[in-house]
């Protein structure tokens, strides 16, 4: 899972709060991409998950946009309170929706929500434009961490539950056997059965 939108929204807040339930007031600005991990049950299986924060700013472009390629989902963030970074969610759904694969899940986040006395965006406004363009959407906080947790769960569940379809279909096409307990939804299957490598080939940028 990616996580993109314009520099300054709070993605790796979002990803630190997410993996290790810390969040830090000085955050930098992220150069290049980094990621992290974190495994949780849905549905009586355990899903472990590789969360890619990426870099908002315009220098990092050509290398951020290498990992969509290898996404099985997207968090696409805003700051409800910099209508700017809102304006731009369009431009970044379209970088996305050019480079990933056409079955990537994507949720709009918008970010900040603690800071209420400053909104810019309104949520009506930002839930009609996830409609419109068939993305769900939740607004968190990862200063207070108000829907951090619910936000990467309800995405992980959902590309889970795709994934799974997928791998019960393929399998009585081929009447193979279930797999174990674990589901690694980081790196889709091959056509050849074995494992891919979208995301492994582009560690090494």
């Amino acid at each position: 899972v990616v996580l993109i939108g314009d520099s300054g929204v709070g993605k790796s807040n979002l990803l630190s709060r997410f993996t290790r339930n810390e969040f830090n007031l000085e955050s930098k600005s992220t150069i290049g991409v980094e990621f992290a991990t974190r495994s949780i049950q849905v549905d009586g299986k355990t899903i472990k998950a590789q969360i890619w924060d990426t870099a908002g700013q315009e220098r990092y472009r050509a290398i951020t946009s290498a990992y969509y390629r290898g996404a099985v989902g997207a968090l696409l963030v805003y700051d409800i309170a910099k209508h700017l970074t809102y304006e731009n969610v369009e431009r970044w759904l379209k970088e996305l929706r050019d480079h990933a694969d056409n079955n990537i899940v994507i949720m709009l986040v918008g970010n900040k929500s603690d800071l209420r006395h400053l909104r810019a965006v309104p949520t009506d406004e930002a839930r009609a434009f996830a409609e419109k363009n068939n993305l769900s959407f939740i607004e968190t906080s990862a200063l207070d961490s108000t829907n951090v947790e619910e936000a990467f769960k309800n995405i992980l569940t959902e590309i889970y539950r795709i994934v799974s379809q997928k791998q019960i279909a393929e399998r009585s096409a081929h009447d193979e056997s279930p797999g174990n307990n674990v589901v690694d939804i980081s790196v889709p299957p091959t056509t050849d059965g074995q494992r891919g490598s979208k995301l492994q080939c582009c560690q090494n940028l």
